[in-house]
């Protein structure tokens, strides 16, 4: 448990700065100030933890049918949700939301990908 709690700080500040990068290169995405990144990326994370598989799961046929771009419009509709229910975090329009949340989600895999955050797998074996 001791070791899992850095990581996760340094990717809730690393989906902060994903976020202010979103705000920075997007029109339809503004984030007050880094203490509201922070905020936002907490409630996305507890959101996309909670709230998308459940809505995942529900909207399966129609994500089937579409090829999966429904998956997308879903993302896009949970970013937009959380830039209403926040202050320092507002999201325009929904195809803002959409592209917006699809670049959140590239760049934060993107820095945790790039960031080295210890051991990422143990399915290693011993070597002899």
């Amino acid at each position: 448990m001791r070791e899992r709690l850095p990581r996760l700080l340094i990717v809730w500040l690393l989906n902060a700065a994903a976020l202010m990068i979103v705000a920075h290169l997007m029109r339809g995405v503004q984030v007050v100030d880094f203490p509201s990144a922070l905020l936002a990326a907490a409630t996305l994370g507890v959101v996309n933890t909670l709230i998308r598989p459940v809505l995942a799961l529900l909207t399966l046929p129609i994500t089937v049918l579409t090829l999966g771009f429904f998956y997308l419009l879903l993302n896009g509709f949970l970013f937009w949700m959380v830039g209403k229910l926040l202050g320092g975090f507002e999201v325009t329009g929904f195809w803002s939301a959409v592209l917006g949340g699809l670049l959140y989600g590239v760049l934060a895999w993107l820095l945790a990908y790039l960031i080295p955050l210890g051991a990422r797998s143990s399915n290693t074996l011993p070597r002899k």
